[in-house]
């Protein structure tokens, strides 16, 4: 028995059984727990208020050191940049669409949206590249799981709202999908899109199990992503957009840095075949070009 913890939202849900299901069919026998974390008890604080760094999994990865659970299926975006000495991320699996969505009801674009319109979203990094392309709209804060967010919309608290293409296509949602944003417009977190399999760093049996899950170009990607983001301070509450993609025999990896009001914006973007390379490069190449004060400035406000 292979025992995987999850939260418990309908997406989260769908990721453990969709990982639980790719299990099955290679002959394991799979159950899956739930389990409640912090920021499933903190739905109407704002993330800012309370930060991020482990609110997602502080309480699964208990479950792990406990040996309740065998493994954990997390959203990548939602696990910190560094892991804890006895867990390892042992499989990324093929990544889903990285993109930001845009929803509406009435509106087919972002560029639609008359001047005044409350766009809801609860990631800082969003909202400040969005306000970068408009300043003349509300952003606002819209915190829940996908179908509160939907019902808010659907009930006129916001004209629109920003949610992650991947967890809609995941969902059977993705007819509330009216825009798939640019990368060059809205620059996805680092890990968006893609999920991540973590287990104890000695449960050697378990590792073997899944590593066929694991998904080479995927794993690339996410791990320079990641490198970036360690490397600019990831756990600080500046928003980051980073996203790294193959193109041809290397990768591309983009990354932005922008102040907590939308004013400041440094991006960037560079190439390499080490994943961990690429990472503190687009990093270095970033803080050169002007990223270091917008973080020193974040880091003396919060």
């Amino acid at each position: 028995m292979i025992r995987i913890g999850s939260r418990g939202s309908q997406l989260a849900l769908w990721q453990a059984n969709h990982i639980a299901d790719a299990l099955r069919v290679e002959g394991h026998e799979v159950g899956i727990e739930i389990i409640r974390t912090t920021g499933d008890r903190l739905q109407e604080i704002k993330f800012a208020e309370v930060g991020t760094k482990g609110m997602f999994t502080k309480e699964i990865e208990e479950a792990l050191v406990e040996r309740r659970i065998d493994l954990a299926v997390h959203s990548l975006k939602d696990l910190p940049t560094e892991l804890a000495p006895e867990f390892a991320l042992a499989a990324i699996p093929e990544r889903a669409d990285p993109r930001d969505a845009f929803v509406a009801v009435d509106f087919h674009s972002f560029f639609d949206l008359p001047a005044g319109a409350r766009v809801g979203s609860s990631s800082p990094r969003r909202q400040t590249q969005l306000r970068a392309l408009r300043r003349d709209l509300e952003y606002v804060e819209f915190r829940g799981n996908v179908d509160t967010r939907l019902r808010k919309l659907e009930e006129g608290q916001a004209q629109a709202i920003i949610l992650a293409a991947s967890g809609l296509d995941r969902l059977g949602k993705k007819q509330w999908i009216r825009q798939r944003f640019d990368v060059e417009h809205l620059c996805p977190a680092a890990g968006q899109g893609a999920l991540a399999i973590e287990c104890r760093a000695e449960d050697l049996e378990t590792r073997r199990a899944i590593a066929f899950l694991n998904h080479a170009d995927s794993c690339f990607a996410v791990t320079a992503e990641r490198a970036a983001l360690n490397a600019l301070g990831g756990g600080c509450q500046v928003p980051i957009g980073m996203y790294c993609r193959r193109e041809g025999e290397a990768f591309r990896i983009s990354g932005v840095v922008a102040g907590l009001e939308g004013h400041e914006h440094v991006a960037a973007s560079t190439t390499g075949t080490n994943a961990e390379e690429l990472g503190r490069e687009i990093a270095a190449v970033l803080l050169q070009n002007g990223a270091d004060a917008i973080l020193f400035a974040g880091k003396q406000g919060s």
